[in-house]
């Protein structure tokens, strides 16, 4: 059963990236929306979580801010170590990405989308209901899941076949996470260490990578109220979800 919801949210993610490969002429606002989309999972969906796991595991919540600052400041190094950044700081219209770095952003992307679908399989070991609530709610969100694989290809200057094989790859991502979950049991101590990790190395992907390269395409308010949207209709998902 889990393995066949968790087609739902391969297709969701295609359609995702589809959206965003087609969408050339808005892409400013594909990406602006992205960046509210991960700063929305981020604040609403990953934090929380993370904190509920310290409560019901003992662990100190600290560490597991220090994993988020490891998180983000990994990608930060990696950014540093293939020179992703030709230009001054403050000079984003000479803005140029390093393809390798948006490979590894990604890749970073692919296995949050495993760790959904490890999420649905392990929710239908513990009942229907319960799983049925964690895929709809991991189904809701792949579709940005799929944009946003798309989107840091793209920014970090992906061709449009490299930016399509990792588009699949996070779409089949979540059913393999589902079938191994049958196989593999994750600590629940651990499991939080992952999600802060995650939280610190998605937070660089928004406002490092996404919402620079947004405003420097077309610099508008159009751009900034999707961000906002983003961020939105991702609070919006947990809030009737949650």
């Amino acid at each position: 059963m889990a393995i066949l919801v968790a087609l739902g949210s391969v297709l969701a993610t295609a359609v995702g990236g589809i959206v965003a490969l087609r969408s050339r002429d808005r892409l400013h606002l594909i990406l602006g929306f992205s960046a509210g989309v991960l700063l929305g999972v981020i604040a609403f969906d990953l934090v929380p979580e993370v904190a509920e796991v310290a409560g019901q595991t003992g662990v100190n919540m600290r560490w597991y801010m220090i994993a988020f600052a490891a998180g983000f400041l990994l990608l930060h190094v990696l950014e540093r170590a293939v020179a992703m950044h030709h230009a001054h700081e403050q000079e984003y219209a000479g803005h140029r990405h390093a393809p390798s770095l948006g490979v590894v952003s990604a890749l970073a992307l692919a296995a949050h989308s495993f760790m959904d679908g490890f999420a649905i399989g392990v929710g239908f070991q513990a009942s229907t209901m319960i799983g049925a609530l964690v895929a709809t709610a991991v189904i809701a969100h792949d579709f940005c899941d799929g944009l946003n694989t798309v989107s840091v290809m793209r920014i970090h200057g992906a061709e449009r076949r490299p930016a399509q094989a990792m588009l699949a790859l996070d779409a089949i991502a979540p059913l393999l996470g589902a079938t191994t979950a049958f196989f593999i049991h994750v600590p629940d101590a651990a499991l939080g260490g992952y999600l802060a990790f995650f939280a610190g190395f998605l937070l660089y992907i928004a406002t490092g990578d996404i919402l620079p390269e947004a405003h420097t395409l077309h610099p508008s308010r159009m751009t900034l109220g999707a961000t906002v949207l983003g961020t939105a209709a991702i609070g919006a998902v947990v809030a009737v979800m949650g």
